[in-house]
């Protein structure tokens, strides 16, 4: 079988059916379907400050504390047909947002996946935004779409006619033909979903405007009845006038779209050293720790959950630290340089202070993760 291609089309030559290039990875959003959390296995969180919680997804609280929950499968409804998965979103007190507060579910796509629609330009391309909802209340619930500077911003609406029913929502967005869009490795796009903003971060629905609006003015903040729920799967954000059905990807897709962002060390992971010299008493050990794709750029590393990193000497545990990313004190050093991430690797330093003879010979020094979740992120 061979393929032609033309224009914006591809067939077969053999008579398969014509399709768009575009119905090939069209979604622009990653993780619409809510099937990965690397951070906390489906376990519900109360964020803090831009907290990440399922994969791409972001809690926004600018500041404010215990005012929402979020769980994968919160609730435990059914989801709509076609999902095995949701994010959901529970509110912990009745909450009246200031003027300048904003709460909200967030994914900041990347600019180098947006390269194409040519936002900030006369040629910028229309784009639908779709996605499956559900919630305890009902009325006009908002959003946005802003830039990375947040200077320009698209505030829109969808409406929830009953409570505790999936309902499909879809806005049709003109691209933005002025403004600053990257098309780098930074944001290149943010989607906001409204949990409860202020009056001075909300605009007017269904036209760009110069400023920070996360919210379109009137819309229902959850966060202002203690014990709401909002459910949200199936988010696609693709080029055209109209929602087309949402793009499924193999799971093993998904994850390395996610690895990119968030790598998590599997538990009970053993990775040995790349010996540097025969003698060793003080001086430097180094470890290469694979990653599943080259990651957006040089990533931290945090350890929680009960996770402890041990240094081993010989078979002898000289070092460890639970819930660190730092063993000894300041013995052991992440040391990433970017252009190793860009390779697929992460190396890792370990400064030698105690423990570690000096005699002569190969040191047999090894690095393992054991028990908690150990992150390396490059999240936007």
């Amino acid at each position: 079988m061979s393929m032609v291609y033309s224009g914006d089309t591809i067939q077969d030559t053999d008579g398969g059916v014509l399709r768009p290039i575009s119905s090939v990875m069209r979604n622009r959003i990653i993780n619409g379907g809510m099937v990965i959390s690397q951070r906390n296995a489906g376990a519900s969180v109360t964020p803090t400050t831009n907290t990440y919680t399922l994969d791409r997804w972001q809690a926004y609280t600018g500041g404010l504390s215990s005012k929402f929950s979020v769980q994968q499968n919160a609730g435990s409804v059914t989801p709509p047909a076609g999902y095995i998965n949701y994010l959901g979103v529970t509110s912990l007190s009745s909450y009246t947002s200031g003027a300048s507060d904003y709460l909200a579910i967030v994914q900041n796509i990347e600019g180098l996946n947006c390269t194409d629609l040519g936002w900030g330009t006369a040629n910028a391309k229309t784009v639908t935004l779709s996605f499956w909802v559900r919630s305890s209340l009902t009325g006009t619930f908002g959003g946005s779409l802003l830039n990375s500077a947040y200077n320009r911003s698209y505030p829109f609406t969808y409406t929830i006619s009953s409570a505790n029913t999936w309902t499909q929502a879809s806005i049709t967005i003109a691209g933005d033909t002025t403004g600053t869009w990257l098309t780098t490795n930074g944001v290149g796009i943010r989607i906001w979903f409204n949990l409860g903003t202020g009056s001075a971060l909300s605009g007017t629905a269904g036209a760009w405007a110069v400023g920070e609006y996360e919210n379109a003015t009137g819309s229902v903040a959850v966060t202002a009845t203690s014990g709401a729920t909002f459910y949200i799967t199936g988010v696609q954000l693709e080029v055209g006038s109209s929602a087309t059905g949402f793009e499924y990807r193999q799971y093993g897709q998904e994850l390395a779209l996610c690895q990119r962002y968030c790598f998590n060390v599997a538990q009970d992971t053993s990775v040995l050293s790349m010996y540097n010299g025969l003698s060793r008493g003080s001086g430097t050990y180094f470890y290469s720790i694979p990653t599943p794709v080259a990651m957006r750029t040089t990533p931290s590393f945090a350890v929680s959950n009960s996770g402890t990193v041990r240094i081993t000497y010989n078979g002898t545990e000289v070092n460890s630290s639970a819930n660190s990313s730092t063993v000894g004190g300041s013995a052991m050093t992440i040391n990433f340089g970017t252009s190793i991430a860009n390779r697929n690797l992460i190396l890792v330093s370990y400064e030698t202070v105690s423990g570690v003879s000096s005699a002569a010979g190969r040191a047999d020094l090894g690095l393992t993760f054991n028990y908690g979740t150990f992150i390396f992120s490059a999240e936007l």
